[in-house]
């Protein structure tokens, strides 16, 4: 039987038409081994390719529409060109020798959210990094790796910046903790920098910025830092993220998603509020 194979970190697109095609197999009545006994395919590439884990072969998706009770051809071709819109990878398909696999679908959320939420309770968030700052930042997670190497990380992180200077921005809301700030990373004048980037994004109307003071106390999140991505596209759910030292785990269950929203509502109630953040920020400037 054929089958269709991985390729790589999936887009959004890829995604949202993924749960376009379960939602008209579902609609129209069909199993998974229906699907695949009409494309002559397994019952798992047909939920492989639900699930974006591979790419939508155009012949499938055709015979699948069909399949599904959709006949209008204007509609068909609709949803096949963006079937190779999907299909085409990312910006940072050219970065694959340094990004992990697990990071690539990363890249491709933040690239189309319109929302971005996070905790962070090591490092300044990637896209409010100075090049100095992420060098740093590579360096010490990947100490015996080539310049070449590190350099190439830098310029995937500045790559991801440019999304905050888009037209359609997407809205970045972070909590970090104090932590973040009092750790000295590539050393005085990097801090201080990097400190002078973050004064800077809190003039941004699509920033919003809050610190955790030590004076704080525990909060509902000290396991570790995650990221939360809301999209302008209805078929697709909220999706969290969490990273480990290894891979990460995404989450798109509501349940899930919304154990890391009720802590992050939570901590962004117990956090310095925002238009103290800038005040924060320089005095701490003023400490390096």
């Amino acid at each position: 039987m054929g089958d269709a194979r991985p390729t790589g970190a999936p887009t959004v697109l890829r995604v949202v038409l993924g749960k376009r095609l379960q939602d008209l197999r579902e609609k129209s009545g069909l199993s998974f081994q229906d699907a695949g006994q009409a494309l002559d395919v397994t019952h798992a590439t047909v939920r492989r390719m639900e699930k974006a884990e591979v790419g939508l072969k155009i012949p499938y998706v055709e015979k699948l529409l069909h399949l599904y009770g959709v006949h209008n051809q204007t509609e068909i071709e609709g949803f096949l060109a963006l079937a190779r819109e999907a299909n085409r990878p990312g910006w940072w398909h050219r970065f694959r020798d340094v990004l992990p696999e697990w990071f690539s679908a990363f890249v491709s959320l933040e690239g189309e959210a319109n929302v971005i939420r996070a905790y962070e309770p090591h490092y300044v968030p990637g896209l409010l990094q100075t090049e100095d700052y992420t060098r740093a930042v590579l360096r010490a997670g990947q100490p015996h790796a080539p310049q070449e190497e590190i350099e190439r990380g830098v310029a995937v992180r500045q790559e991801r910046q440019s999304l905050l200077g888009r037209e359609n921005a997407p809205l970045l809301w972070v909590v970090m903790d104090e932590t973040v700030l009092r750790r000295p990373i590539g050393g005085a004048e990097v801090m201080r920098a990097q400190i002078s980037r973050l004064i800077e994004a809190t003039e941004l109307p699509h920033v919003r910025l809050q610190v955790m003071p030590f004076a704080s106390g525990p909060h509902p999140a000290m396991y570790g830092p995650f990221h939360i991505f809301r999209f302008p596209i209805e078929e697709l759910p909220d999706i969290a993220y969490a990273e480990n030292l290894i891979g990460a785990s995404y989450f798109d269950q509501r349940d899930d998603v919304s154990a890391f929203l009720e802590a992050l509502d939570r901590m962004c109630a117990q956090a310095a509020p925002a238009h103290t953040t800038k005040a924060f920020l320089g005095g701490i400037r003023k400490e390096i």
